[in-house]
């Protein structure tokens, strides 16, 4: 899982009385009318949603359903064909964000021959953080017992620890994690999405994509993906309620059941898309 929470300090922001980014009122991401093309394929056509602060926030659907460029668009590195997307009252990738948004991709792009430590103290130090800053961190994602091992020595599930470290270094207000969970098994899994759970507490808003449905369960808020659309934004409770389903994966099924008796055509994204998005 990359891990960029920018290099440069935050800029003031355009809120009153020069209030940093995520300080004023509102929700955390505003997308109106948002247009993406690859090439000649039509990724999204029109997608309007809000994600509100502090909530840990699931956007799942299908590999190939558009996450990883919905997610690309939020943290400024998807180009737009129309349409706006704003965080915390600013353009999306704007530099007052550079701070405030932290994104972690699907691989990891923390460095092997480093140690824990040295990792997170390196990442810290592009962004002006101490080294004490740095020692919370590590203690805070649960590896001061690894500090001074190399990360390539680590587990799968230390290894994204360790850049989510990375990722939190800048202090950020909104964390975006494409597919963390991704090859965990369930014990790890779910001790991540308490280490999840615990940021949300503490203000941060979590957006959070995977194709295993039953994480749904884990979130505040869901955003349901399919074929470039946003084909529900619910919470776990209201989805199985409306649907009728045991549990998310068939809650899923029945939304996009009428579609499928028609013919509608599979989830896919553009060539271009899952060649980024490692799927």
């Amino acid at each position: 899982m990359n891990s960029s929470s920018g290099a440069h300090a935050a800029e003031p922001g355009s809120g009153p009385a020069g209030a940093p980014p995520g300080a004023e009122p509102g929700p955390a991401v505003e997308i109106r009318d948002l247009h993406v093309r690859r090439g000649r394929t039509t990724v999204f056509d029109g997608i309007d949603v809000e994600i509100p602060r502090g909530a840990i926030v699931g956007l799942l659907g299908p590999s190939g359903c558009g996450k990883t460029t919905l997610m690309r668009a939020i943290v400024g590195a998807q180009k737009l064909r129309s349409g706006t997307v704003r965080v915390f009252g600013e353009t999306a990738g704007s530099r007052p964000l550079r701070r405030v948004v932290a994104y972690g991709t699907q691989g990891a792009a923390v460095y092997g021959d480093l140690t824990v430590r040295q990792n997170v103290r390196y990442f810290g130090a592009l962004v002006g953080a101490s080294r004490a800053a740095a020692e919370r961190l590590i203690e805070r994602v649960g590896l001061g017992e690894q500090a001074e091992q190399l990360v390539a020595s680590l587990s799968g599930g230390q290894v994204t620890r360790v850049s989510l470290a990375v990722a939190l270094v800048g202090e950020p207000r909104l964390l975006v994690l494409d597919e963390p969970t991704v090859g965990l098994d369930p014990v790890i899994r779910a001790d991540l999405w308490d280490l999840f759970a615990g940021l949300a507490r503490q203000g941060i808003t979590m957006l959070v994509s995977s194709h295993v449905m039953d994480e749904a369960l884990h979130c505040d808020r869901l955003l349901l993906m399919r074929d470039g659309r946003i084909v529900a934004d619910t919470t776990p409770d209201r989805l199985l309620a409306e649907t009728g389903a045991r549990d998310p994966e068939a809650a899923f099924l029945a939304l996009v059941a009428p579609e499928r008796a028609a013919g509608g055509r599979p989830a896919q994204d553009p060539p271009a898309d899952r060649a980024e998005a490692g799927r």
